[in-house]
């Protein structure tokens, strides 16, 4: 019996050390976090464009280049891990000081990349899941007698309404302009204008529903 307790105490040492450790690793992981976090009263935020109040960028903090072309409004919160690109490449010329702008109270989820040349306009009190993609420039794919990754690219402005909801996964392609109050549905792909007030689902997107005052939420 002796014994028996001897291994059994031995057991619940180690589970008592494991549990230690475990909560000493998530109490420095919050305070990593809390240190690498980058808010309005950072430095690093005097390196964008304009840095609203009450926004930060969450750690670990995504690739962000040329930070100079990109606005964030006030009590924004930007996702770990989320990319913030004006441009392909740190000190590349840009054909504006306006490439990325993100408006106030705005939520980018986690992962999610943002890669602006021409001009993105994202506006206030919108919400996005995890791993969304808004770009305004693809590759041209004309010339059969060239790899598409070496022809010139093709940019169009992307605007996505205020108040609005974009699920996880959704690609946002050049030219997109999506209304206020619009839902896209998860794994989305969106290209083209859509209204205000509608759901967009798809690959490609389109409308399935439909606000219409009074009458409420219907078919397309």
């Amino acid at each position: 019996m002796a014994s028996v307790s001897v291994v059994g105490l031995r057991s619940q040492i180690k589970e008592i050390l494991r549990v230690l450790a475990s909560q000493g690793l998530e109490r420095g992981r919050d305070h990593v976090a809390a240190i690498g976090l980058i808010g309005w009263r950072d430095p690093r935020a005097a390196k964008f464009r304009a840095f609203g109040s009450g926004s930060a960028l969450m750690w670990p903090t995504g690739v962000r280049y040329n930070e100079h072309a990109i606005s964030i409004g006030e009590d924004t919160l930007i996702g770990p891990n989320v990319v913030l690109s004006a441009g392909m490449a740190p000190g590349q010329e840009l054909l504006s000081d306006r490439i990325i702008e993100i408006g106030s109270r705005t939520l980018i989820g986690r992962g999610s990349h943002i890669v602006g040349h021409w001009h993105i306009e994202i506006g206030d009190d919108i919400q996005t899941g995890p791993n969304v993609y808004i770009t305004d420039q693809n590759h041209g794919y004309q010339d059969l007698d060239r790899p598409i990754g070496a022809q010139d690219p093709i940019e169009a402005a992307v605007k996505i309404g205020s108040g609005s909801w974009l699920g996880a996964n959704v690609v946002v392609l050049p030219g997109s302009d999506i209304g206020e109050h619009c839902v896209v549905a998860a794994g989305a792909v969106v290209r083209g204008v859509f209204p205000d007030r509608v759901v967009i689902a798809g690959v490609p997107a389109k409308v399935v529903r439909r606000y219409v005052a009074g009458e409420g939420w219907g078919a397309p």
